[in-house]
């Protein structure tokens, strides 16, 4: 049975030496862009490939985009070929974030892809530390494998799009408060957010451990902002289209309905 949303650490160590499945280590740090690829060499999960948010998770930057605009559908399969990552592999993300930055990007961009069985390691490469769990400094030898992207874009929307969305349907900004609100924007060059969203931050899908919540915590969570909607209803936005995964990550957890669309 494939594994689509979250899994734990237990779970993931009695398949590291799975062929048909692939750990992906996802750290990344804003501020620092290169701090994961330094982490990563020093220790990882056995067996596990880094991907960079900047680099492979994300297309080039231009006039007409946000930080971190979609990578071209067909490079990115050609990347996950190259970590061997086929068609019918199961995928493991984790960063050390409990999946709030790359690795909630890397399952959302997988589902884009039309490869559901993705999960996020819950708790990330902290919970499996303090499971005492093995880790490794060595690069793994990937044989290399075919992926085939058959991209469903339905699950992402254009700017005018979000512009045109109609008083039934709602935005989620899932950013800080601090910079919904525009009292702080460490990254971007205007502060505030965008008429009419409302604020559903994604560290309070997380408990204290970095964990996420228990799923009935979470279900009250976001149908207390939907406010009776579906979830077809509903937009999903952050500063560059990373931290919106992971509410869309959060809702796929509770089985509200299939969780859409990310801006």
């Amino acid at each position: 049975m494939a594994h689509t949303n979250i899994i734990d650490a237990a779970t993931l160590s009695v398949h590291l030496d799975d062929p048909d499945w692939v750990v992906m280590d996802c750290r990344f740090s804003l501020a620092d862009p290169e701090a994961g690829r330094q982490a990563y060499a020093e220790s990882h999960l056995p067996g596990a490939r880094y991907a960079h948010l900047d680099e492979d998770l994300s297309g080039p930057i231009t006039p007409a985009t946000g930080r971190h605009p979609l990578p071209d559908p067909l490079k990115l399969a050609r990347k996950l070929g190259a970590w061997g990552i086929g068609n019918d592999t199961q995928v493991v993300a984790y960063d050390d974030m409990g999946g709030i930055l790359a690795a909630s990007r890397l399952w959302w961009l997988l589902r884009w892809l039309g490869h559901d069985a993705c999960a996020v390691l819950d708790g990330g490469f902290t919970a499996w530390q303090q499971a005492g769990l093995p880790l490794g400094e060595q690069l793994p030898a990937i044989p290399p494998q075919r992926f085939e992207a058959r991209p469903v874009d339905r699950l992402w929307l254009t700017t005018a799009q979000v512009e045109a969305l109609s008083a039934q349907e709602l935005l989620l900004d899932a950013r800080t408060a601090v910079r919904y609100r525009g009292e702080q924007e460490p990254v971007d060059p205007v502060a505030g957010h965008i008429p009419g969203a409302v604020n559903l931050p994604t560290e309070a899908n997380l408990g204290t451990d970095g964990r996420f919540r228990p799923t009935d915590e979470l279900r009250e969570r976001f149908l207390a902002v939907m406010n009776g909607r579906a979830s077809a209803a509903v937009v999903h936005g952050c500063g560059s289209g990373v931290t919106a995964c992971h509410n869309l990550l959060a809702l796929s957890l509770i089985h509200i309905s299939e969780p859409t669309r990310p801006y």
